[in-house]
């Protein structure tokens, strides 16, 4: 295993010049600030005072900034299939683009484009329309009370499922309508000027009445909503039932018409993700009334179509979603907002022609060398895994060995994939802006309720290459990593080692590291959720992550607001797992060469400078009390600092004493994977 490390090592190495960069940006290090007191500040302290955040944005730092970069690509992409298609590819990302473009078309068009909708809640005379134009408006990207979703099933990753899940809010949380904070408060008044304002545009009669009785609706939805860290629980996530055991649950609603509407016809069991809320939906459907209903559907009509009609609607739409909730003061450009909508705007989301436009970006920024070199350093990683998971005091050899076979069975794919998404049945027009995205979200429904009764697609990809992030998924037991990530500060391949190890090799081993979650670690290495520990193991894994929780919730973002450490623990277990492999795999890599001191720094404390690289960023405080109720993510400072005060080697490092800021005591030092 070494020789096969030392061989990694120098492949970075050929690719450099005699004298290779180190990869950090001391432009933006405060050094008044020592790394021993406030790691995240030292790297990042002077870009902080000097960095304003764009006043389109609600946040920004190196995934927003590499984010930019590659709208701009695809923006150059998309504009040369505008002016020159060369294929039916390029002919619909050009023709998507240009509806978008069209404004003053889509001015000219007015309402018309959503008002057989409109007509459509308009006839509604009973539960079972009720339950019709839900299901249908679900096709078409229109939220309601039940979410409905195809996946593969938690307990069988061979086949795929059916899942029903609680939905129907429109601010970002249950806690905005059910909280007592000034802002909460201000939120709820928003989302009711929003309802009149929509309700204005369209002609309709009594906003202000609705805008009530919406409001009065959604508190009751949330009422009966999980939290985000309810629903983080794996195991308390899948009820797979039988169809007749989902009608007795919720009787009043009418299920087979739901179901039979959202293309799910003739399906003999599902997971209902949270029963209890379908439970208490039954009489929330019932004192409600149908004309709540019917108003709660005409303006969630409005609100998904509202960014894709005239701007007034889309000022609208802007001023609720993006500058009362999140603190963002413009608006972005009309071409980003067309770039995102072809392309995706993040994680998870493919726009209209995502994939397509991923092959022609990779054709143009993503060598071959680069997909080459990324699976040698993931190799590295996983090996370094290995030897970890063997090393673990706290687990007994039989979790041991489980855990090894599960890491043995990991997937991963890089940059790109082997076979690309068909999307030539799709039908785009470059005169109808909200025809291409409605035909664009049936064409992507029908696409996954298709798969019922198919075997399990493993090739296929949850991100588009020009996405700048990673992922694991744990029913395919899979690390994920596009094209856009790939490239400093993440990965540089003309750079010193010990900041890509710092950078990329840390995201790596985060990824892996999800799959030894509090939550991953319930998946099999076939991605089913079974219980392969032994109770004792589980206990003693448990009460390191306890120890993790508290660490987290020490943290105060904001005043009076601190961090919630369940929700959050996931992503803190792979942060900090993620680092102790990815720092090993380093020094492994150097094997008896020590490297040199670059820049001032040894190698040591550059790989963890180049990790509190990667998380500069800034947030605006209405952005910040956002994530710390929704993100499963701790905020940027937290996830430089957090992890480093528990790992030996910083403190070897930097000579970290007890009289610093960032020193614990050895015993209270949390190691995990």
């Amino acid at each position: 295993m070494i020789r096969y490390l030392l061989i990694f090592g120098l492949l970075f190495s050929t690719a450099m010049a005699d004298e290779p960069h180190s990869g950090l940006d001391p432009d933006g290090f405060d050094k008044t600030i020592r790394p021993q007191d406030d790691l995240f500040l030292h790297v990042n302290g002077r870009w902080l005072m000097s960095t304003e955040i764009p006043a389109d944005k609600s946040n920004y730092g190196s995934f927003t900034r590499l984010d930019d970069e590659a709208r701009q690509n695809i923006r150059a992409i998309i504009e040369e299939a505008v002016k020159n298609p060369t294929d039916e590819v390029s002919r619909k990302v050009g023709d998507f683009y240009k509806s978008y473009m069209n404004e003053e078309l889509i001015s000219a068009k007015g309402i018309s484009p959503i008002s057989e909708s409109l007509a459509t809640v308009d006839s509604m005379s009973s539960p079972e329309d009720i339950a019709r134009f839900f299901g249908t408006a679900g096709i078409y990207g229109v939220p309601g009370p039940i979410g409905f979703y195809i996946s593969v099933d938690d307990k069988n990753s061979s086949r795929y499922l059916t899942h029903v899940i609680q939905s129907g809010l429109t601010l970002p949380d249950r806690d905005y309508y059910l909280g007592d904070r000034a802002d909460y408060k201000a939120a709820r008044e928003a989302l009711k000027k929003y309802i009149v304002r929509l309700f204005e545009l369209a002609d309709l009669q009594d906003g202000a009445a609705a805008a009530d009785q919406i409001l009065a609706l959604e508190t009751r939805l949330a009422e009966i909503q999980w939290s985000r860290t309810e629903l983080r629980d794996a195991e308390k996530r899948y009820n797979l039932m039988t169809t007749e055991k989902l009608r007795q649950l919720a009787p009043s609603i009418p299920w087979d018409v739901f179901l039979e509407a959202s293309g799910a016809v003739g399906i003999k069991e599902i997971n209902v993700v949270t029963p209890s809320y379908f439970e208490k939906l039954d009489s929330v459907a019932r004192e409600q009334g149908l004309e709540a209903w019917k108003t709660y559907a005409r303006f969630r009509v409005l609100d998904s179509a509202a960014d894709y009609l005239p701007k007034p609607f889309v000022d609208a739409h802007f001023e609720l979603h993006e500058k009362s909730i999140s603190g963002v003061p413009e608006q972005k450009p009309r071409w980003k907002k067309a770039v995102d909508a072809t392309s995706g705007a993040g994680a998870g989301d493919f726009g209209v022609l995502g994939e397509p436009l991923g092959q022609l970006y990779v054709r143009k920024h993503f060598p071959l060398e680069s997909r080459r070199r990324m699976d040698q350093l993931v190799q590295n990683l996983m090996k370094t895994y290995e030897q970890s998971i063997h090393e673990l005091k706290w687990m007994t050899d039989a979790t041991k060995k489980q855990a090894l076979e599960k890491l043995s069975k990991i997937t991963t794919k890089i940059g790109y994939p082997d076979q690309w998404r068909d999307y030539s049945d799709l039908k785009i027009d470059p005169s109808d802006l909200v025809g291409n995205i409605l035909r664009s979200r049936r064409y992507e429904h029908f696409r996954q309720v298709d798969r019922l009764n198919k075997p399990v697609d493993r090739i296929e990809w949850g991100m588009t290459p020009q996405t700048v992030n990673a992922y694991y998924n744990p029913s395919l037991n899979e690390i994920v990593f596009p094209a856009a990530i790939l490239q400093p500060p993440f990965f540089d391949a003309t750079a010193d080692d010990a900041v890509n190890y710092g950078g990329i090799g840390a995201v790596i081993g985060h990824e892996i590291s999800h799959g030894f979650d509090d939550e991953g670690s319930k998946y099999d290495g076939d991605g089913n959720l079974s219980n392969w520990w032994t109770e004792e193991d589980r206990k003693a894994f448990e009460a390191l992550t306890t120890r993790l929780i508290a660490q987290y919730e020490g943290y105060e973002p904001l005043p009076g607001r601190k961090l919630n450490g369940k929700l959050t623990l996931g992503e803190n277990i792979a942060d900090l797992s993620g680092m102790a492999i990815a720092y090993k795999a380093y020094m492994l890599s150097l094997g008896n060469n020590k490297g040199k001191t670059l820049d001032g720094y040894t190698p040591g404390q550059r790989f963890f400078l180049g990790w509190s690289q990667i998380w500069r960023r800034k947030y605006r405080d209405d952005e910040m009390a956002r994530r710390l109720l929704i993100d499963p993510h701790s905020p940027s400072a937290y996830r430089g600092n957090g992890p480093v005060t528990n790992l030996d080697a910083f403190y070897e490092a930097f000579d970290v004493k007890p009289t610093d800021k960032l020193y614990k005591e050895p015993k209270d030092r949390i190691q995990i994977w």
